[in-house]
């Protein structure tokens, strides 16, 4: 069959994509990247939050239009929405073929067949049955890919559903974890990008104790690797030791993504999460004394149970106090079977909304300020496309995540100037609005 892949949400969930695709493969199947080219669709879908949820369901939708219109034969529905809601999805939407839990998808191949034959499938096999290992088709930039080192969570935030949805943390086994990076290596990728939902804690489950450090270290001896990328990291298990390795480490890019959620002690302790702001303050200022030029990268949320004026007025000044590189803010999402759910004091929606729009705001002229502090300096940066309307190329610098944060344009270059995965020396000249512009000084790919 020809079979499409959308994936939706995070990163982690691309990676249990690329192996369903591998599987695909793998069996015969033939891929493509527009639905509208496939015989069959296959969803993985996140269910995060609300908006997760909403696009999830707008997609699905969009995939039984083509299905009424005879372009699809079948739609099948995966992921984090499908586990969550599970036969509430299947009767919300008769027209899709098979609603499959996160401990199915290793089936997909033979759910597949069966809906070939005219089945229809909805079932969920336990969700610690998602395989941490297997074989990918990458479908990311050739030169980058996400390296998931753990399954599930065991933090407990009570506004979360993830652990409800996905269980309780999985640590994969090291070797298991430096022979897919190994393999990354080998197929092109340069830049490694480290993920779990909660990167901190890896190792804990098996091990005892946090072994990100060690795992860092082993994943800087590979070789082919350009930059090493750490993402979500909890603030409390971010040890002096791991500070080390990625201060003393080249290959590991100077960025952190930390999210902290908020500062205010009351509201971490009812979030079922630890420190205040002045635990964060000190967190913060070591990581700048010690990883000097280090970008970080957060999360915050406005509007959760109990949050007052002053609450988010305590926020708002540690944002401006702290004058974070990167900022993501979301407003507190009523998730059921959450404790927070069921929490007194509930903020209004609007209000929770509004609280988010001027942090983002606030955020804003911080960036701004802090992109032009970095006119006429000199940063490295990976080309990862050309932009036609704009007739230049594009990339990140290393201070930029992929998909996340801002782009680098390349002032006057020709179509054929560069290619994708090439590292380069940039002097940045400009700034368009949140994007830098940059004139390439040096080529850094031969080094």
């Amino acid at each position: 069959m020809i079979v499409s892949m959308v994936s939706l949400g995070c990163a982690k969930n691309l990676v249990d994509a690329e192996r369903m695709l591998y599987l695909l493969k793998e069996n015969g199947h033939t891929l493509t990247v527009e639905p509208g080219d496939a015989e069959i669709a296959v969803v993985n879908t996140c269910g995060f939050i609300q908006s997760a949820k909403e696009e999830a369901i707008e997609t699905i939708l969009e995939l039984v239009q083509l299905k009424n219109e005879g372009t699809l034969k079948a739609i099948i529905v995966t992921g984090c929405l499908a586990e969550r809601y599970r036969e509430e999805m299947a009767e919300q939407f008769p027209e899709v073929d098979a609603v499959i839990g996160l401990g199915d998808e290793k089936q997909l191949c033979e759910v597949i067949r069966r809906v070939e034959e005219g089945q229809r499938v909805v079932q969920f096999s336990p969700k610690n049955e998602l395989p941490l290992t297997g074989g990918r088709v990458l479908s990311t930039l050739p030169f980058f890919a996400y390296l998931k080192i753990a399954e599930g969570c065991s933090n407990g935030c009570t506004y979360c559903a993830i652990p409800r949805i996905r269980g309780g943390y999985r640590s994969v086994p090291m070797e298991d974890v430096l022979k897919e990076a190994q393999w990354l290596a080998e197929n092109g990728v340069t830049e490694l990008v480290v993920v779990a939902q909660d990167t901190t804690r890896y190792g804990e489950d098996l091990y005892g104790e946090s072994r990100l450090p060690v795992l860092l270290t082993e994943l800087c001896k590979i070789e082919g690797f350009r930059w090493i990328r750490v993402l979500y990291c909890y603030p409390e298990r971010i040890t002096d030791e791991l500070i080390e390795v990625i201060a003393k480490e080249p290959k590991i890019v100077k960025y952190l993504d930390i999210p902290v959620q908020h500062c205010s002690g009351k509201i971490l302790k009812a979030m079922r999460r630890g420190g205040d702001a002045e635990s964060l303050r000190v967190l913060f200022a070591k990581l700048r004394e010690r990883i000097p030029g280090i970008t970080l990268r957060t999360t915050l949320m406005t509007g959760f149970p109990g949050e007052t004026e002053e609450d988010f007025a305590e926020l708002s000044a540690f944002v401006e106090e702290m004058r974070f590189d990167r900022m993501g803010c979301f407003s507190y999402s009523e998730e059921e079977q959450t404790v927070a759910a069921s929490m007194p004091d509930m903020v209004e929606e609007a209000v929770r909304i509004h609280r988010a729009e001027m942090l983002t705001e606030q955020q804003m002229t911080i960036s701004y300020a802090l992109n032009e502090q970095r006119m006429e300096t000199v940063t490295e940066a990976v080309i990862e496309g050309y932009d036609k309307w704009a007739e230049c190329w594009f990339g990140r610098t290393a201070a930029d995540a992929p998909d996340i944060d801002g782009k680098l344009f390349i002032a006057g270059t020709p179509a054929d100037g560069y290619r994708v995965g090439q590292y380069v020396k940039v002097e940045i000249t400009d700034m368009l609005d949140f994007d830098l512009i940059g004139e390439v000084v040096a080529d850094e790919s031969a080094k």
